[in-house]
């Protein structure tokens, strides 16, 4: 959808924010521009809508080069996010999001039955929050509207630039998720400017890791980024605790998991004395005909089903088994696709899928 060749941007001052940049989005992936202030990350997602003009090389948005696209035309096909947010204050929440259909010249029923959708699209509920003005709304509601207001025209592309970066933690967070969510729905190809690496690790398709002057050190998934760095800056610049990052990304791979003796409910003490027995087992789970885990006892006391301490569902990264684990204090997670019992997690299964995942990034 987006393509960067030999992009550059040099100053009359001669100085160079961008060099020879090269740079491909798919389509409906997010890219993600992370890197240290006077990288050129702004710069580089501001030369996609033309706020900033190239000096050198070429940008194509689905195959046409956006220098040869009027810039006003080329603005409304493309969504544009900020930290700042930029509602107009004198203007309802409803008015505000209806912007770019005015100017498209929208009839009044269309504009209107679409910001109804999309403030029901963000989590806010129409009836409740289109008469608002933006000083009656937290930041993060805000925040939301401004999200609305870029996808209004349903347009293709959408550029984020540090939109949830003046938000306190637990605002921004759920924000994030709200944004995968939304993603998820509407798969827009987004270029999205974070200087965090944690959010850029927790949102990209695909970082883009870039140094003073412009440069592009790595390209790459963020499991690649964070298991195999190919420039000591890009090691530098993800930190020490990448590994603990990289817990994030990695999903539960199922071929991994450990498989206690099982037995059926009403199993009785000596069918449970026996399952442990054969395997070196100190436990067994209660797994019933259709695959359903029950619970689990213990063979010092089989008479007894005791509650799941901990589980996961099969989606879930080895983050979120650790947390559980840790949160319940629990020796092991239980991993379900839906209600189905897949397996369990240990401290060591969840090592090895650890290493096996920083071996397979090498690998590539």
């Amino acid at each position: 959808m987006i393509r960067l060749e030999r992009v550059t941007k040099r100053y009359a001052n001669g100085t160079v924010a961008v060099h020879e940049l090269d740079l491909d989005v798919g389509d409906g992936e997010t890219c993600v521009l992370v890197g240290p202030s006077g990288c050129g990350k702004t710069t580089t997602m501001k030369m996609i809508n033309r706020l900033v003009e190239p000096t050198g090389g070429r940008i194509l948005l689905d195959g046409d080069d956006v220098t040869r696209i009027d810039a006003v035309d080329l603005r409304r096909r493309i969504g544009y996010v900020i930290q700042q947010i930029g509602l107009f204050p004198h203007q309802t929440v409803a008015d505000n999001v209806a912007t770019v259909p005015r100017l498209l010249g929208w009839d009044k029923r269309r504009t209107r039955t679409r910001v109804g959708e999309l403030l029901d699209l963000v989590g806010l509920d129409a009836a409740t929050f289109a008469g608002r003005y933006p000083s009656q709304l937290s930041g993060g509601q805000r925040q939301r509207v401004g999200v609305a207001r870029a996808l209004a025209a349903d347009p293709p592309v959408l550029l984020m630039d540090e939109p949830f970066g003046a938000i306190d933690p637990i605002t921004r967070d759920r924000l994030q998720n709200e944004f995968l969510r939304l993603q998820a729905e509407v798969k827009k190809t987004v270029v999205f400017v974070t200087h965090d690496v944690d959010e850029a690790v927790k949102l990209g398709d695909r970082i883009a890791v870039m140094r003073e002057g412009g440069y592009l050190e790595q390209y790459a998934p963020p499991a690649d980024i964070l298991g195999s760095p190919a420039t000591d800056f890009v090691a530098d610049f993800v930190g020490a605790d990448r590994g603990l990052k990289r817990l994030t990304v990695t999903r539960i791979d199922t071929s991994l998991l450990e498989q206690p003796p099982s037995i059926a409910p009403g199993a009785s003490p000596d069918d449970v004395v026996r399952a442990g027995a054969s395997s070196g087992s100190r436990w067994a789970v209660v797994v019933d005909a259709s695959g359903v885990l029950r619970g689990y006892v213990d063979v010092e006391r089989p008479s007894v089903v005791k509650r799941l301490p901990a589980w996961v569902d099969v989606h879930s990264t080895l983050k979120d088994a650790l947390g559980q684990m840790l949160l319940s204090d629990a020796a092991w997670v239980a991993v379900l696709d839906g209600e189905r019992y897949l397996g369990v997690l240990t401290p060591d299964t969840l090592v090895d899928a650890f290493r096996q995942s920083v071996v397979t990034a090498v690998d590539r």
